[in-house]
């Protein structure tokens, strides 16, 4: 059974694909399930940091400049869980480089701090 933060970055992709303002929004799949074997996931794993993967990295990120920012990035939450101390340093990363950062536990938290950014409230 899909996850509760799989489950409410869906509903919020959903929402977002009826606003022309979020074309470009996007999710950053690092916490992304890899298949088969162990070895198998291994591999996976090494190419994919080969390739740029990096821990801590936010979920969903608006590269659209509004009030000053030059984008948006939302960490996706469920329940209680908290940032990693990797996602703790990309969040304030980000931040100092000018970027808004949130994090959301529920998609709907998600659409209003994206309504907000965007000017539709």
């Amino acid at each position: 059974m899909p996850s509760e933060e799989y489950q409410n970055q869906k509903a919020l992709f959903a929402w977002a694909a009826l606003i022309p303002e979020l074309k470009w929004m996007h999710s950053i799949p690092n916490g992304a399930v890899l298949a088969g074997d162990k070895q198998k996931r291994a591999i996976q794993m090494s190419t994919l940091k080969a390739t740029g993967l990096k821990p801590g990295v936010w979920d969903v990120f608006l590269p659209l400049p509004k009030h000053g920012y030059h984008g948006l990035y939302i960490e996706m939450k469920a329940g209680k869980n908290k940032l990693s101390d990797n996602q703790e340093d990309f969040g304030q990363a980000a931040h100092e480089n000018g970027y808004l950062t949130h994090v959301c536990y529920g998609w709907d938290e998600a659409k209003r701090v994206i309504s907000d950014y965007i000017g539709l409230n």
